[in-house]
């Protein structure tokens, strides 16, 4: 009777103990920034041959990019954790999607030069945006903005259609991610209206205006990735800096 009376008083002890063991600590955040916000940036650029004549000027519009995305302006509170990937793709024997820079904070990026990647091939485009979007949800960011360049048509992708690339983006869309299309001397929109990237989102810009142009889209995609800004579109302003209507007049609607 005893020994049962003993028994029982040590059950109780017990489970009182584990009643009163406080609750482990939430694990820390991985956002070292204080009620700050995140968005990430992925930038898809066309390697392919005939990007030639302008490519000094596309690598320089993507660093200016990721230089002005990670510029508070002044007065601007400097809460935004972001940072940036560069992927560029072509075709040969298939798609060749290449990953430049990964994830990197605008305080730490280094210059994408010509010495690391120059154009050849052909243009794979609903196969490299399968891939740059799978790049972007295996990283799954809180909000993230894939930015397409380009100066051709689709003519060579084997891994996805035209379809399979519009139901990656609306994956996308669905997250309330942003996706824009920039033509770098190019004007025909067919592909990005195929695969649902809307009038507001898409751009044709010349040569000699990239940079100033990425530069503006660094600065609204600050603004998205603060909630400033609810989505990412060109308007009039930004279309007369890239002077899109003379891109239309030289290389067709």
């Amino acid at each position: 009777m005893i020994r049962t009376m003993i028994l029982s008083a040590t059950a109780a002890l017990a489970a009182f103990g584990a009643a009163a063991k406080p609750a482990p600590a939430p694990e820390a955040t991985s956002d070292p920034v204080a009620g700050g916000h995140n968005v990430q940036s992925y930038i898809l650029l066309d390697r392919t041959g005939s990007m030639s004549s302008i490519w000094d000027e596309a690598l320089s519009s993507v660093n200016a990019y990721a230089a002005e995305v990670g510029k508070a302006e002044e007065g601007e509170a400097d809460d935004l954790e972001t940072a940036v990937t560069v992927a560029v793709f072509d075709a040969q024997e298939g798609l060749q999607f290449d990953v430049l820079r990964k994830n990197v904070a605008p305080a730490q990026w280094q210059a994408v030069s010509n010495d690391e990647v120059a154009p050849r091939g052909m243009t794979p485009l609903f196969d490299a945006i399968g891939r740059i979007v799978a790049t972007a949800e295996a990283d799954n960011p809180e909000k993230a903005v894939i930015v397409i360049m380009t100066d051709g048509l689709e003519n060579s992708s084997r891994e996805i259609t035209k379809e399979g690339a519009k139901a990656a983006l609306d994956r996308v869309e669905a997250k309330g991610w942003e996706v824009v299309f920039l033509g770098a001397e190019f004007a025909k929109f067919d592909d990005a209206e195929g695969v649902g990237i809307s009038a507001q989102k898409s751009m044709a810009m010349g040569a000699g205006t990239m940079q100033e142009s990425m530069s503006r889209l660094a600065k609204k995609s600050r603004d998205y990735g603060k909630g400033e800004e609810a989505d990412i579109v060109f308007d009039a302003e930004d279309r007369a800096v890239a002077q899109e209507e003379e891109v239309k007049q030289r290389k067709g609607d």
